[in-house]
C-alpha cells in the first residue's frame, strides 16, 4: 500500500511539473533596495521558511498557454513578520494556482528589522508594491492581463496583502512610469487585519511596529479602518476556532468592505484553527470558483 501511495504521489508531482513552468528567482529591485542599510544579518532558508530576508524576490509559476486565464496572483506567505513560510503557504499555493491557469508569483519579502531598514514598518509594503509594479510592467512577457493582477496573503502575509490593497495611493517605491500599484483583487487567508489591541496578533504588531507603536501607526496599519470605495474586491477565508489570529479580523474587514460597497465573499469554517491550509483538503476549491468570476 505504501509503495502504491508513493507511486501516486510521484505521478501527481510529474503531472503538475508538466503543466507549470517554474522560473528562477526574480530580483525585485534592479537599482538598489530602498529603505535598506548595511547589516550583518544573514538570510537563511531552513525547514521551508526564510529568516532574515534582506534580498526580496519573486518566483514565478507560469501556466501553459493552453490553460492560461490571463490572471495573475502575487502570493504572500505568512510568518508573523518574523519568518516567511515560503514552502507551505507560498510554493504549494502557487503550484495549485498555476495548475488552474493562473500565473502565480511567490513573494519573498523583507522581514521588518531595525538592523536592516531605516523604517521597518514600511519595508514589507515597499516589497509588495514593487512586486505589483514588476508583474504589471512585464505582464505581456508572461501572458498576463495587466488589469487582472491580484494579491493573496496568509496570516501576517494577509496583513501585508490587505495593506497593499488599502495603501496603494502612496507609492513607497520609485515609480517614474506612474504604474498603477492597486491590486485588482485581494485574497486573504486567516489574515491579520488590525493592529488594534482588541484584534491584533501581538507578535506580528511587535515585529512590524515595535513595542510601543503610536496611535497614528496603529490606526494607519489597521486595515479595517483604511477601506474606501476604491479598495479592490476581496475573497476572505478563516476558521472560527482560530486561537492565534482572531476570526474577528476577517469579520471586521468584511463589514468595512460591505459598507463601502466593495464586492466581497467570505468563507468561515467552524473548525480548522490557524494554518488550516496545511491539513484541510479542498480549502482552495471555493477560491478557484470565485476567481472565475473575476472578469
Amino acid at each position: 500500500m505504501r509503495s502504491t501511495n508513493l507511486l501516486i504521489s510521484f505521478v501527481l508531482l510529474l503531472v503538475l511539473s508538466l503543466s507549470v513552468k517554474a522560473q528562477d528567482y526574480i530580483s525585485l529591485y534592479s537599482n538598489g533596495i530602498p529603505n535598506s542599510k548595511q547589516s550583518e544579518t544573514k538570510e537563511e532558508f531552513t525547514s521551508g521558511m526564510y529568516r532574515g530576508v534582506t534580498s526580496p524576490t519573486l518566483q514565478a509559476f507560469i501556466p501553459e498557454k493552453e490553460t492560461a486565464t490571463g490572471k495573475a496572483i502575487i502570493v504572500v506567505p505568512g510568518g508573523g513578520y518574523s519568518v516567511v513560510v515560503y514552502q507551505g503557504e507560498g510554493i504549494s499555493t502557487a503550484q495549485q494556482l498555476a495548475k488552474n491557469g493562473i500565473a502565480a508569483f511567490v513573494l519573498k519579502y523583507r522581514i521588518p528589522n531595525d538592523a536592516t531598514m531605516e523604517d521597518k514598518s514600511v519595508g514589507p509594503l515597499q516589497d509588495a508594491q514593487q512586486a505589483i509594479k514588476l508583474v504589471r510592467e512585464n505582464a505581456s512577457k508572461w501572458g498576463i492581463d495587466p488589469n487582472k493582477i491580484g494579491i493573496m496573503g496568509f496570516s501576517a502575509g494577509g496583513h501585508l496583502a490587505s495593506t497593499a490593497a488599502t495603501h496603494f495611493d502612496k507609492a513607497l517605491v520609485e515609480n517614474k512610469e506612474g504604474t498603477n500599484l492597486r491590486p485588482d483583487f485581494q485574497i486573504l487567508v486567516y489574515p491579520v487585519i488590525s493592529m488594534s489591541d482588541a484584534l491584533t496578533h501581538r507578535d506580528s504588531r511587535k515585529s512590524l511596529l515595535g513595542n510601543s507603536p503610536s496611535d497614528d501607526a496603529i490606526k494607519s496599519f489597521s486595515n479595517e479602518l483604511q477601506v474606501t470605495q476604491n479598495t479592490p474586491p476581496a475573497y476572505i477565508t478563516h476558521a472560527a476556532d482560530d486561537r492565534l489570529v482572531d476570526v474577528d479580523n476577517s469579520i471586521f474587514y468584511f463589514e468595512a468592505l460591505r459598507k463601502a460597497n466593495v464586492p466581497v465573499e467570505m468563507h468561515i469554517y467552524p473548525k480548522g484553527g490557524h494554518g488550516f491550509v496545511f491539513g484541510q483538503a479542498g480549502w482552495i476549491d471555493p477560491l478557484l470558483s470565485w476567481l472565475k468570476s473575476i472578469k
